[in-house]
């Protein structure tokens, strides 16, 4: 293996995805080293799965990717890449975050692991697992949700199913600080103590142990 490659790497959909999971693993304890790789879109990202796993001397691979409206058909998207390279993924995603040994047909990669946005059960993204960072009894995002409620749809300027989005970045233009999701768990204005954020930083750990 080459030095430049390291022995275990998360694919992410993009930037979104990179800094909360950076941020996240820098506060959460005894968290093992990985690199977070940003493939730009969820069509690149299936399609690197095979090449990224068959990296010579690779030791785990973590997949990391939204549910969006239909998280059967995001998992099967993912299912059928890795059955493709000799791995046995189960019919539907733990709900703990899923990971696989290592398939003997590859043989060079012991774990694969796979996330869907946000719980690998509900239909989401990124913004749904964000939303369950914010500060319990915050007084803030009530104000943020009935700003992006109260905005006519032909003023609308986000795209359908984004309303979530808009709201947490409204949520996040409160701070004394503006700033991205990722940051905003630097520096504690999201907690990461919930159950939902520590089953994730369970699968990390577990994946890249």
């Amino acid at each position: 293996m080459a030095d430049s490659e390291p022995r275990r790497v998360l694919l992410v959909e993009g930037p979104d995805d990179k800094h909360v999971v950076r941020r996240l693993s820098e506060r959460a304890a005894s968290m093992p080293a990985f690199c977070i790789r940003d493939k730009g879109g969820i069509d690149k990202l299936l399609a690197s799965i095979p090449p990224e796993i068959k990296v010579s001397g690779r030791l785990a691979v973590g997949i990391l990717a939204d549910a969006n409206d239909d998280p059967n058909a995001r998992w099967e998207a993912v299912k059928n890449r890795l059955k493709a390279l000799g791995f046995q993924p189960p019919a539907s995603p733990a709900p703990s975050g899923t990971i696989l040994p290592g398939s003997p047909r590859v043989g060079i990669c012991p774990r694969v692991g796979i996330w869907l946005w946000p719980d690998n059960a509900n239909p989401g993204e990124i913004e749904d697992f964000v939303q369950t960072l914010l500060p319990a009894n915050d007084p803030l995002w009530p104000r943020a949700e009935n700003y992006i409620d109260g905005i006519p749809d032909s003023d609308r300027r986000f795209k359908k199913g984004k309303a979530l989005k808009a709201k947490i970045h409204a949520w996040l233009a409160t701070r004394e600080n503006p700033r991205l999701m990722g940051a905003a768990i630097g520096t504690r204005d999201l907690d990461i103590d919930g159950p939902l954020a520590a089953r994730f930083a369970g699968w990390l750990r577990q994946l890249f142990a």
